[in-house]
């Protein structure tokens, strides 16, 4: 059906239009019968449905649907597969048109800065080009249902202290290069039919109310067509919010900002076309919806609970392994831990799923009648220990072939609403585990968590094996990975420090309550520790498997790229080892020029790929001048420097296995302003202004040189001064101290050149 939605706006009344900008309730837009606009609901995500009754409420204290918990973002960020994304997608939007939901609010993609924040079970990396492309697929396989996505939260929303009040304050260059690129690449490649603005201020305006990140960048820059909803009462002040590109308040106010629209109206503080563009961007989305009902959809719970089992094993990863894993049917096995009968499997808040079913591996392991004996040694929801369940679990992991233990982090530890204080794992936990290696050296580590925990006891572990908060089905796939039912293939996408103070973010988190600030800049996460050269826990990207692959034939047919235009990357991927695995295969690029503030690599391509024993495969990679470049706020663009290039393909971010050049040449001119204060060196690294200021460098090289007369160069010997330190110093000098050198005639010609510099560069001058 055509809606000629311009033609609706113009019959609705100016209180229609501003009540059609905020909920009717926590999750229904308003409806107006006479026009024929219907009422939609929205419910949370991202990883199942929490659909609640009308007036419940946002945090998860209240009953919704029983649904599905698959994996959460901590977890299928993991997996480093795009496909495997889009077919969750898929099916939450085929439940969403089942159960009459519109958006489903998610993904969320803000960057995992510090392992404390709250809410990182819910993020998907620390790397925004992951998240940029996991984001994509998913918000594809939602929206092929024709039901809505809502990514969120736009942005710097990277803790949960004072999240709503707090300003994220941090450069602009950080801005882009960081906490923007995966809404970024998901608006380009996938047009989330929503976005969700967070409730922080960025420099000290709110996000509700920030023109530059709703309209220039979302908007003008990236080209978003849906609307711009607010996270559950981020509104500020909302009138300005329509000013700067808000469109939809969450949830409603009751009439009261709708009130205050009307108002602004009537006395012209509000341009009316303004409103009726925020109300065309709502009604564009809820006819998207209405108009395309699905009624072949199925909400069928047991078929999705085995289609969450089957995605949860493809994303948890193996951290170590001696050998132990994976187990043969005729060992003596103890499992040792509450979660091996009670699952931690989601976090909590807004995203809380009542599921429908929930596997232990406890359970999977007894019906397929497996060896193994259970003690409970811990609680699952606190850190308390107890001596007798300690002593018992020692006792039966002495006497077993293999001690597996559960552990990870309780409900109250990991929730959306509060941080994290620490990194650690409960003291109860990390007892019990050093205990039972010191009598069982076969001793196995399955760990629950949303995020990284310090693992003092790793070196000593046979194995670990990272689950996350892997879903309703996460049991049933521990069973079969620990059995080799399956090959592990998730690779982290987080980096796991020694120690909670290693990370880059440390000292500015999370900031006073009134401000924080990023002064880590781009060194986030794998940027950070690889550039210092740091040695970590587990690093980005690091995952086993129980066969083993190797690389070659690097392959770039053009080893030459500009502005425009794109290169080809190959290499051949082989599985070395004797059981069918999946690899991922990770490309990054590092700057060879020497030029300041960039990581020595950042990823800028993955691609994981299933193999046979002794099978071979091409993997293919395209790269442009985006992915050499860095923010340049100078320019106000992104920029990379002429210049060498190299190509790094591996298995890790610490584990580069080949090595390609790529040469670059641009186009583009920085913008520079020549006074006293430029030195010789910025001068002689412009296009523009090196040729000309290479000739005065003769000149003055010869001037100075009869000034010093024929035993300079010895006396510049004599003094360590050779002509390298010398050329040093000339290069850091600013034109101001050269003239001061040079004598007057120099000086005058060297005052002269600025003016024509500035020419040459089209400055106007003032």
């Amino acid at each position: 059906m055509e809606r000629d939605i311009k033609k609706i706006i113009s019959e609705m009344t100016l209180e229609e239009k501003a009540g059609m900008c905020s909920g009717e309730d926590f999750w229904r837009l308003k409806q107006v019968e006479r026009l024929g606009i219907p009422a939609v609901m929205v419910s949370d995500g991202p990883h199942g449905l929490r659909k609640q009754p009308e007036n419940a409420d946002h945090l998860g204290i209240g009953e919704s649907i029983v649904a599905v918990c698959f994996p959460a973002a901590c977890a299928t960020a993991s997996s480093f597969d795009t496909e495997l994304m889009n077919e969750m997608g898929k099916i939450l939007g085929e439940e969403c048109q089942a159960e009459d939901l519109s958006v489903l609010l998610g993904p969320a993609v803000n960057i995992k800065r510090s392992p404390l924040c709250g809410r990182n079970f819910e993020y998907l990396s620390e790397d925004p080009y992951l998240a940029g492309k996991m984001a994509a697929a998913y918000i594809k396989g939602v929206q092929s249902w024709d039901v809505g996505t809502s990514m969120k939260h736009y942005a710097a929303n990277n803790q949960e202290y004072n999240r709503m009040s707090c300003s994220s304050n941090l450069s602009e260059r950080t801005f882009r290069e960081i906490y923007l690129p995966a809404f970024e690449t998901a608006v380009k490649e996938a047009q989330p039919k929503t976005i969700m603005c967070s409730y922080n201020k960025i420099n000290g305006t709110y996000a509700s109310e920030n023109h530059h990140l709703l309209t220039k960048i979302l908007r003008d820059e990236w080209g978003f067509e849906g609307y711009v909803m607010t996270d559950w009462g981020a509104v500020a002040d909302r009138v300005k919010g329509i000013r700067a590109g808000l469109d939809l308040e969450m949830p409603g106010s009751g009439g009261f900002n709708d009130a205050k629209i009307v108002a602004a109206v009537k006395d012209g503080s509000l341009d009316e076309a303004l409103l009726d563009k925020a109300v065309e961007n709502i009604l564009k989305v809820v006819f998207s919806y209405a108009d395309n009902r699905r009624p072949e959809a199925v909400f069928d719970r047991d078929v999705d609970h085995e289609k969450a089992v089957n995605i949860e094993t493809e994303c948890a990863v193996l951290l170590e392994n001696n050998g132990v894993l994976p187990l043969k049917g005729d060992k003596k096995v103890v499992y040792i831990g509450e979660y091996a009968e009670k699952p931690r499997y989601q976090g909590g808040g807004s995203s809380h799923i009542n599921a429908s079913k929930v596997t232990s591996a406890l359970e999977s392991a007894k019906e397929k009648g497996r060896t193994v004996s259970y003690l409970k040694g811990f609680p699952a929801d606190k850190d308390e220990e107890n001596e007798a369940e300690l002593s018992a679990a020692v006792s039966a992991a002495r006497e077993a072939d293999v001690a597996i233990i559960f552990a990870g982090l309780p409900d109250v530890i990991e929730s959306e609403g509060y941080d994290r204080k620490d990194m650690k794992l409960p003291a109860c936990q990390n007892k019990l585990i050093e205990e039972v290696l010191k009598v069982q050296k076969n001793t196995v580590v399955v760990l629950h968590n949303g995020s990284p925990v310090e693992a003092p006891w790793a070196d000593d572990a046979a194995a670990v094996l990272e689950m996350y908060l892997g879903g309703q089905g996460v049991g049933e796939a521990a069973d079969r990975l620990l059995y080799g039912e399956a090959n592990p293939c998730g690779r982290l996408a987080e980096t796991f420090p020694f120690h909670l103070e290693d990370n880059p973010s440390y000292l500015n988190f999370p900031g006073d309550g009134r401000v924080v600030d990023y002064a880590e800049g781009v060194y986030v996460g794998y940027r950070y520790y690889d550039t210092k050269k740091m040695p970590v826990r587990w690093a980005f990207g690091h995952g086993l498997s129980y066969t083993s692959f190797s690389y070659g034939n690097l392959q770039m047919p053009e080893e030459t790229l500009g502005d425009t235009g794109s290169v080809k990357v190959s290499v051949d991927v082989t599985n070395t080892g004797a059981v069918a695995g999946k690899e991922v295969v990770q490309l990054y690029v590092s700057d060879k020029n020497g030029t300041s503030g960039r990581p020595v690599k950042e990823l800028k391509g993955f691609a994981k790929t299933a193999l046979a024993p002794g099978e071979t495969k091409t993997v293919e990679f395209t790269l442009n001048a985006r992915d050499l470049s860095f923010y340049h706020e100078g320019l106000g663009d992104w920029y990379a420097p002429s210049g060498t290039y190299e190509i790094l393909i591996g298995h890790a971010s610490d584990e580069i296995s080949l090595k390609g050049e790529l040469s670059f040449r641009t186009g583009k001119q920085l913008p520079l302003h020549v006074s006293g204060s430029t030195t010789v060196g910025e001068l002689l690294a412009h296009p523009v202004t090196a040729p000309i200021v290479g000739e005065m460098m003769k000149a003055m090289q010869a001037k100075m040189a009869g000034m010093m007369g024929d035993g300079a160069e010895e006396a510049a010997n004599a003094l360590g001064t050779g002509a390298e330190m010398m050329e040093a110093m000339v290069m850091g000098m600013p034109l101001k101290s050269l003239a001061s050198f040079a004598g007057a005639e120099l000086a005058a010609q060297i005052e002269q050149m600025m003016q024509s510099l500035n020419q040459a560069l089209g400055n106007v001058q003032k």
